[in-house]
């Protein structure tokens, strides 16, 4: 290409012509002003989309999504019965503690009342929690943690039941089988919730 430079003339250039364009000079002070009308897009709006899909002024993220030790996830939270059938599900990001996430996970029950006793690993070993369950008559059996200081709240009588808390790892089991839930697709955490719900849906149609 370096032998066809010297055919164009300075008038021919493009940078040449836009001078000539703006003769008087007045067309950076107009656009400008049209800068300073304009404002920049919220978080979360849409500005603009190709053949369905959506352009977001911000990084690609979702809602209930939050940091782990091994990166970002999103905590699927589920009560079954006794025979490992799912009575709740919720989900939540994963930063927050599951004692938190333990009575919102009983509000969304189907039954009409609550369990009277929830068999949860040491990650529920609260204080607090058990009084909280307490009032709403429901008891705690969880094994404490090994760095627990304070006094035993139960004795080894309540944690012989303990021992089926197997089944809820098993129903994990069941619901993991859809893929769908195994990696989480959905941007909308509705949606997310909506394939987990089917896949309780359908582990429920075939165990009864």
């Amino acid at each position: 290409m370096e032998r066809f430079t010297n055919i164009f003339t300075i008038s021919q250039h493009l940078l040449a012509a836009f001078q000539g364009m703006d003769r008087r000079r007045c067309l950076p002070g107009s656009v400008a002003a049209i800068a300073r009308t304009l404002r920049p897009p919220e978080a979360g709006c849409l500005v603009g989309s190709i053949r369905g899909w959506h352009i977001l002024p911000r990084k690609k993220r979702g809602a209930d999504v939050g940091k782990t030790k091994r990166g970002k996830g999103t905590k699927l939270m589920l009560l079954v019965d006794g025979n490992g059938l799912p009575l709740a599900l919720d989900r939540a990001s994963a930063s927050p503690a599951e004692v938190k996430l333990i009575e919102s996970l009983l509000d969304q029950r189907v039954l009409p009342r609550d369990p009277d006793r929830l068999i949860y690993d040491r990650a529920a070993d609260s204080d607090p929690l058990r009084t909280e369950l307490a009032e709403r008559q429901i008891e705690l059996i969880c094994p404490h943690r090994k760095n627990r200081v304070k006094p035993a709240t139960q004795d080894g009588r309540a944690l012989r039941r303990y021992r089926r808390r197997w089944k809820v790892e098993r129903t994990f089991s069941w619901l993991f089988n859809f893929r769908r839930l195994v990696i989480r697709y959905e941007r909308y955490s509705h949606l997310f919730l909506g394939f987990a719900q089917l896949a309780c849906v359908f582990t429920l149609l075939n165990k009864l």
